[in-house]
């Protein structure tokens, strides 16, 4: 495939670097100081959904935003691990190679998964606060086709061009947008361009979708006791508000604040109400 998102007008390039630890080559950004923040996009995003969060908390927070495994310009190591327990594994290799220990981990739709896995794991009491969590399966037979058509792309030099060719002609990022309920700057609309027209990335998020699977994660959520709130755009069209609001009422510390007005990329269209709501929290 071809090469990762270069830094090349990149938000906050100046921020940015990269870690190898195995198997990924990572790409990581780091501001401000004080307690740490980690930062988990979704699948198919990457750091740059985060830049103007990253900025209001660098205020007083040291930030630290990733690229998941295959996404931006994190170069995947391995293609067989982009599941949700090996990619929570390989990201709690990254922060104990770096030293990072997080005072809260904010997170992002499908990042929300892996953030409560990694704080499963640490058996911490460190607060997850996740913007539209996607932590429940598709539903009915899309449920079922959906990861094996997605396997099969990835599977597929040819089928991954040509989907790469179509998300990336003019028009699709605007109308692919329309489809989270969210409206965004066009600063944003020419950054998923961007991200869209690579190939390691299409790749990366392709391999993410063939492999992640949720099942387990909706049977342990009665028995995760992370402190979590939940923030919910009313107008999301990728996450059914209910089924957060479903997800919470399973757990034992899970709360959810809703928002009128806003879609699936809330953090992007707010993203002071998003770090103030992160203070908040570690304010409790």
């Amino acid at each position: 495939m071809g090469a990762a998102v270069t830094l090349t007008a990149w938000p906050h390039a100046e921020h940015s670097r990269f870690v190898d630890v195995r198997p990924h080559h990572w790409h990581v950004q780091e501001m401000g100081q004080g307690d740490t923040v980690l930062l988990l996009h979704g699948a198919s995003g990457s750091t740059h959904s985060w830049r103007d969060v990253m900025t209001d908390l660098a205020r007083d927070h040291h930030v630290v935003a990733i690229d998941l495994p295959g996404h931006g310009q994190t170069r995947l190591g391995s293609r067989h691990r982009s599941s949700l327990p090996l990619m929570a594994q390989d990201v709690q290799s990254l922060l104990d190679h770096e030293g990072w220990q997080p005072r809260a981990i904010l997170a992002h739709s499908a990042g929300a998964a892996l953030g409560l896995r990694i704080l499963q794991a640490a058996g911490a009491d460190t607060p997850l606060i996740a913007v539209n969590p996607a932590l429940t399966p598709f539903k009915g037979l899309a449920g079922v086709l959906f990861p094996i058509a997605a396997r099969f792309v990835a599977l597929s030099p040819v089928m991954a061009k040509m989907i790469k060719r179509r998300m990336s002609g003019p028009g699709q990022v605007v109308s692919l947008m329309e489809t989270t309920g969210s409206r965004i700057s066009p600063e944003g609309l020419n950054l998923y361009a961007k991200l869209f027209r690579s190939d390691a990335h299409l790749d990366g998020t392709l391999l993410m979708m063939a492999q992640w699977k949720l099942d387990g994660l909706v049977s342990d959520l009665p028995k995760i006791s992370v402190p979590c709130t939940f923030l919910v755009g009313k107008n999301d069209k990728a996450v059914p508000p209910s089924s957060v609001r479903d997800s919470a009422r399973k757990m034992p510390h899970a709360t959810v604040v809703e928002h009128d007005g806003y879609g699936h990329l809330l953090h992007e269209e707010a993203p002071g109400l998003v770090a103030d709501q992160l203070r908040a929290e570690l304010r409790k």
